[in-house]
């Protein structure tokens, strides 16, 4: 689902950054005024989680590969648009340092990614939970429901955005400029992969995650759940040994076994449809006789990764190149999401009135 550069017209990115960026302001107005340092370091884990689940592709029948996101996920423990701010920077990083997506088709990943799945994610898991208790059965449903819906809407977009290339940008003889792929063909393939196996792994990823903090420490869910009762009982039930571990020792715990696994997805026999370099396109049966020139243009438009493809330049040792690109990885996106956090929940503080002396008789409240 991350979107090379080349796929898409420079026109077509344009709009996408046109779209995303109030976003992008909103969001970060939004966090700004609710992060407390406290939160920063579940916002800092969460980002690099996402990094990472992204980069454990699943193979599907056909040849291709599918991931998961997390940003429902996000989206459902610290809120949409904290989700907008976490998997927009994850997103970044992967373009930056891996090649992971492109840097002029960024707008266009972010707003599949990181703004369209969560927000509309987390409408599906309110819709399906509706005044359910945190604790109950019916939420992880939801939560199911809500990631695979998600994913599914993100994947239906990049579909949409590769599809419309061919017929609005193409030479005088109709060859296509950017992606060669046409609706017919970009609607199909992406909903196999993600109304299947993408999906189901998106579900399980986002009800797993609310169900381990049920059981842990349910009130972090309940400031983004207001008026939603903790449990459907009067007493609440007993703490199971998994309780005994901290929300963040589990974070912590879950990064390493994501680490370690992580090459997993060098199994995976190809890559996601859609992002093939020019020279791994099938021309014959895209009925094309050259790559078209725009995609063969832009597509090299980032050449400053530091492991492209999270491998070597010489694509030895795949597999320490992937734990290293892991590694790397969630230390940028870890640091960046804490230090900028930690900076504006800081300065948020600052700015918040302090009550002064009580004057002409007013009294100030305790």
């Amino acid at each position: 689902m991350h979107i090379p550069d080349g796929y898409l017209s420079p026109e077509t990115c344009a709009i996408a950054y046109a779209a995303v960026v109030p976003v992008w302001i909103a969001a970060s107005r939004r966090v700004t005024a609710t992060l407390t340092t406290a939160s920063v370091p579940a916002l800092a884990v969460f980002s690099s989680v996402s990094f990472l689940v992204m980069m454990i592709n699943v193979p599907i029948p056909g040849g291709t590969s599918v991931h998961a996101l997390g940003a429902v996920a996000v989206a459902i423990v610290l809120g949409p648009w904290a989700a907008v701010i976490a998997v927009s920077v994850a997103l970044a990083f992967q373009a930056l340092l891996f090649g992971d997506g492109g840097v002029l088709a960024f707008g266009a990943n972010a707003l599949n990614m990181a703004v369209l799945m969560p927000f509309v994610g987390v409408w599906a898991y309110r819709l399906v939970a509706g005044r359910s208790a945190l604790t109950s059965r019916r939420r992880l449903v939801a939560a199911g429901v809500g990631g695979y819906v998600g994913i599914n809407a993100a994947a239906l977009a990049a579909a949409v955005e590769f599809g419309i290339q061919p017929g609005l940008f193409h030479t005088a003889s109709g060859a296509p400029l950017y992606a060669p792929y046409p609706l017919s063909q970009t609607i199909p393939a992406m909903a196999l992969a993600h109304l299947t196996i993408g999906g189901a792994v998106e579900a399980v990823l986002t009800a797993g995650v609310l169900a381990y903090l049920v059981r842990v420490d349910v009130r972090r869910l309940v400031p983004q759940h207001p008026g939603v009762p903790v449990h459907a009982g009067p007493t609440s039930p007993a703490r199971s040994r998994l309780g005994r571990l901290t929300p963040t020792r589990a974070a912590l715990g879950a990064l390493v076994v994501m680490v370690v696994v992580s090459p997993l997805g060098l199994l995976a026999p190809g890559g996601a449809f859609g992002e093939d370099a020019p020279g791994d396109l099938d021309l014959a049966s895209l009925g094309l006789a050259a790559v078209p020139t725009g995609l063969n243009r832009l597509n090299g438009f980032w050449n400053h990764t530091v492991l492209r493809d999270y491998g070597f330049a010489d694509g030895q040792n795949a597999t320490l190149a992937y734990w290293l690109s892991a590694l790397v990885g969630i230390a940028v996106v870890c640091s960046a999401v804490f230090a900028v956090g930690w900076l504006v929940a800081r300065l948020g503080r600052r700015r918040e009135p302090v009550a002064g002396p009580a004057t002409d008789g007013q009294q100030v409240e305790p």
